[in-house]
């Protein structure tokens, strides 16, 4: 039998109220390997308070699950006899990264597995608007708001969110530690979405630094960048078309990507670090 060596560590995940999200079956995954998970969640002001009468799945249902609180995952993680607990919080905002830690070490204790999931999504292109390319309302020509929408969550925080860690941990001379950042499979060029896969790209740059720089101490740091996953989001539509670009012929669920992550931190990984692991059942095979 295999022993990932998780029971008792603190896992923070942030990003982790969206039941059918990466997030929650992350939150779910180590809860199961006897961790004591600390979810991180935000609704942002566009998301739906209410996801009764949606029915899924499609942009609404999304964004209805985006809208909830953690109190849904929490709930399935107790009822096994897991531990688990929640806090909200705007992570563009850099004061709240170290009151997420405070939280965190009231609760379970120090941190020793940080999941950074949690991300902002503003759509935009580099087309002129009033084209076809930007009639879609969810899309605009980029601009500085739909840059730093996407950069304060996707990258600056995930940074922070890294630095803060490792000075805690440092602090307390530990030994043993693990970062896994969640990217895209599209970070290297995302049409439609440029600024969301640049900030992606630019939290894989920060992970490789990180790799390096916070080795030396016992912490590995990985990147997982997922393919299509059902989140919520995907309508049977989009799935038909996406599977069949798909080597597998299926789009992902959250569990397959949560498995990954889990592995990552897992003793089994504990000599790989600075990797990006794409999990999309072969959308995206880099060279």
């Amino acid at each position: 039998m295999i022993n990932p060596g998780l029971n008792g560590k603190v896992v923070l995940i942030t990003g982790a109220n969206n039941p059918y999200g990466i997030g929650a079956a992350t939150a779910k995954a180590f809860a199961a390997q006897g961790a004591r998970v600390f979810i991180h969640f935000f609704r942002p002001p566009n998301a739906h308070s209410g996801a009764e009468g949606v029915r899924g799945p499609g942009l609404a249902f999304y964004q209805a699950q985006q809208g909830k609180t953690a109190d849904e995952i929490l709930e399935a993680i107790r009822q096994r006899g897991e531990q688990a607990a929640a806090w909200e919080a705007d992570l563009s905002n850099p004061e709240n990264i170290p009151k997420l830690f405070d939280q965190v070490e009231a609760v379970f204790g120090p941190v020793d597995v940080l999941v950074n999931n949690a991300a902002a999504w503003a759509g935009d292109t580099f087309v002129p608007s009033g084209t076809e390319a930007v009639m879609n309302r969810f899309v605009s020509t980029v601009s500085a708001e739909s840059h730093d929408h996407n950069f304060a969550v996707n990258s600056r925080a995930v940074a922070l969110m890294m630095a803060e860690y490792a000075r805690r941990f440092l602090r307390r001379d530990a030994t043993w530690g693990r970062i896994i950042n969640v990217s895209t499979d599209g970070a290297s060029a995302f049409p439609g979405e440029v600024s969301y896969g640049a900030s992606k790209h630019a939290m894989e740059s920060y992970s490789r630094a990180a790799a390096i720089e916070l080795g030396p101490y016992g912490i590995t740091v990985n990147v997982v960048a997922p393919g299509p996953v059902q989140t919520g989001y995907i309508t049977p539509e989009m799935e038909e078309k996406l599977s069949a670009e798909i080597p597998l012929r299926r789009v992902g669920q959250p569990e397959d990507v949560a498995d990954v992550i889990v592995f990552l931190a897992s003793e089994q990984a504990r000599w790989v670090t600075g990797q990006l692991v794409y999990v999309g059942g072969g959308h995206v095979m880099p060279l």
